[in-house]
């Protein structure tokens, strides 16, 4: 399976996640998350299963082989997400952790491949009498690796005598907009929001051409991040709809049709006539493990076949007991920083164009962060009140 059809397989992961998170926990609060942190955690919960558990993960992440997820994620990690600072481009950083029980050790294999393919660092602990102290160091561990802007991944409690591992991700992005907005030009306007109020929110604006594309019902913005020396490009894209309460129903639709997001992506400039883009940052975290058994993963979740991933019969015992997912993004005049962190603990069981386009962002959307020449999506998000953090 090539690079970029496995790209295109994770977008398609990505909208459905998207799509069941909007309608559970986003009918009236702004949402962001990263898939790609995501995936990269559920595929080493993978390559530690076998079995029905395997199965149901390869099925939902659409991959034939753990050697698929495994040569994906070791692609990624060189290929997208290098640091692009260096050259110029966007600054990133991609990072994975494992802790492990001190009483254990990993399988051999599954530890080769996790500091290979997946570059962590790992870490013997002691859960079984200091799991308020590996939390604080997961937390700790997340924080940093984030820039400062992920701070308590792991929530009290979520880890006890009874964890036995933690698998955990984090990606961090801050791209400088290719055409800064003028600060000066930046003034109060109206947002609509889907209770039928409006809130005064500062909007970014240009003169400038702009990547635009009109629909049938949305329109769809592109603003490409000033690229380094490499051949990666960064954008974000702002899917609006027509409707001020259209975004339910836009997010159906691109979660409804496998490629639909990518042709409908604009890759030409158009002028444009009143063009306005509030600020925003959002943060948001979200327990993630009832979303994905919502989505059919409920293996990992129920017990059994995770045994790749010890030295020791009690692997036959392991089971993910939660994952936790935060992100943070800010949009401004001058560009974007966004972060995300991912943590799974596993426990152990006591058992067209036209000739100039309007593009007022004045009302709910949705927005993702990408990059264009593979296709990789790093963040998606709702924006339904950019007052509210």
């Amino acid at each position: 399976m090539d690079l970029r059809e496995s790209i295109s397989n994770q977008t398609d992961v990505s909208l459905s996640i998207a799509k069941l998170l909007f309608s559970k926990e986003g009918s009236d609060k702004n949402l962001v998350f990263s898939p790609l942190s995501l995936h990269v955690v559920l595929s080493i919960v993978a390559a530690g299963s076998e079995g029905p558990t395997l199965n149901q993960l390869l099925s939902f992440l659409r991959s034939q082989s753990t050697d698929h997820l495994n040569s994906f994620a070791s692609q990624l990690v060189s290929v997208v997400l290098s640091d692009g600072a260096p050259a110029g481009g966007p600054r990133l950083s991609f990072a994975d952790g494992v802790w492990i029980e001190q009483t254990l050790s990993l399988h051999p294999s599954f530890k080769q491949l996790v500091e290979t393919d997946y570059k962590a660092t790992l870490a013997s602990v002691d859960f079984q009498t200091k799991a308020v102290e590996v939390t604080n160091e997961v937390n700790s561990w997340s924080e940093k690796e984030t820039n400062g802007l992920v701070k308590e991944l792991l929530p009290a409690g979520s880890v006890d005598s009874s964890t036995r591992l933690i698998f955990a991700n984090a990606l961090y992005f801050k791209g400088a907009w290719n055409e800064k907005f003028d600060a000066s030009t930046t003034k109060d306007y109206d947002f609509h929001l889907l209770n039928g109020s409006l809130v005064k929110v500062p909007f970014m604006t240009s003169k400038k051409e702009q990547f635009v594309r009109a629909f049938d019902g949305f329109k769809v913005l592109g603003l490409p991040y000033k690229q380094g020396q490499d051949k990666r490009q960064f954008s974000m894209y702002i899917f609006l709809p027509d409707e001020k309460d259209g975004l339910s129903a836009l997010a159906e639709k691109l979660a409804s049709e496998s490629g639909f997001m990518e042709r409908k992506l604009p890759h030409q400039k158009v002028k444009v006539g009143d063009f306005r883009i509030p600020r925003f940052n959002i943060s948001f975290g979200f327990e993630a493990s009832n979303v994905l058994k919502e989505l059919g993963v409920v293996l990992p979740f129920a017990g059994g076949y995770l045994t790749k991933m010890v030295d020791s019969p009690v692997g036959r015992n392991l089971y993910v007991s939660n994952v936790f997912h935060k992100t943070f993004v800010q949009v401004n005049e001058e560009g974007t920083e966004a972060a995300a962190a991912t943590a799974a603990t596993v426990r152990l069981r006591s058992a067209s164009i036209m000739t100039e386009i309007d593009f007022v962002a004045d009302h709910p959307f949705l927005f993702l962060i990408r990059e264009d020449v593979t296709g990789t999506v790093l963040f998606i998000g709702q924006l339904l009140n950019p007052v509210a953090v």
